[in-house]
């Protein structure tokens, strides 16, 4: 259920929200609007795919967040206080949208899906950082996201096409945060934030420990940065531009030595 390629360089880039498969006894609990899983990082495998060659670490599911959000925290703790939560389990998609026709998945399912799915993403995520640092003497994580331009339910307004989170500067050295906000700062097509509505998930929180060696950071893209958000088709014209700024940022975490 998980894809995973082991690297050689300090970079390993997650990205846990890009599967969009459900298992056959979940999805005949979930309505058509669930089924059709809109809140999917579409194309973000696609966006990264040159990195491949860059000799990055690389992980993704292949199963729906619908199904276990692999970037929330297995006590399903909220990450942004009095802001809404869709949780380890989804009962509701983005938008208040019901994705169960029946109550969804009590306590003991939550634990199951928590043991069977979430767990061995995180094993899985904590080797190949553990692979890098044992190379290199630290390892960089980058967790790659993307989220519909435009949410009411969850922040107001249009978001920054790119979306840097470090925690609030916690889960990286800062000269890393800001080598990747000097590439975003050097060009005038896409909008830019640091630690804007997206600090970072769990992911990016748990594992950027840069006392340790692991220094970690969040990119949520805008999906209207690079896609057609009504069809969810990828566009590789409109992406060209930024999968290119992407590659900035993707040297600029290769290049990146801490002190």
């Amino acid at each position: 259920m998980i894809r995973s390629r082991a690297g050689s360089t300090p970079l390993v880039i997650s990205m846990p929200h890009v599967g969009r498969e459900i298992p056959a006894g979940v999805a005949a609990r979930m309505t058509p609007h669930a089924l059709a899983v809109p809140d999917t990082d579409w194309h973000v495998e696609q966006l990264y795919g040159f990195a491949r060659a860059s000799g990055a670490a690389w992980l993704e599911p292949r199963l729906s967040r619908y199904v276990v959000d692999l970037n929330r925290p297995p006590d399903d703790a909220a990450l942004y206080a009095g802001q809404v939560s869709t949780g380890l389990c989804p009962r509701e998609s983005f938008d208040g949208e019901p994705l169960y026709r029946d109550a969804g998945p009590a306590a003991a399912e939550v634990a199951e899906r928590r043991r069977e799915y979430w767990e061995p993403y995180h094993q899985a995520l904590a080797s190949l950082l553990a692979a890098a640092r044992a190379r290199h003497g630290y390892a960089v994580l980058l967790d790659a996201h993307s989220i519909r331009s435009q949410v009411p339910r969850l922040f107001p307004g249009r978001l920054p096409d790119v979306n840097l989170g470090t925690n609030d500067g916690r889960s990286c050295d800062p000269t890393l945060a800001a080598a990747v906000v000097a590439v975003l700062a050097a060009q005038s097509d896409f909008s830019h934030v640091l630690d804007g509505r997206f600090k970072g998930g769990y992911i990016t929180r748990h594992y950027g420990r840069p006392a340790d060696g692991v220094h970690a950071l969040q990119i949520e893209l805008a999906q209207s940065a690079y896609m057609d958000e009504m069809s969810a088709g990828y566009d590789a014209a409109r992406a060209a531009p930024l999968a290119r700024l992407l590659g900035d940022v993707i040297a600029a975490l290769l290049a990146f030595r801490p002190h």
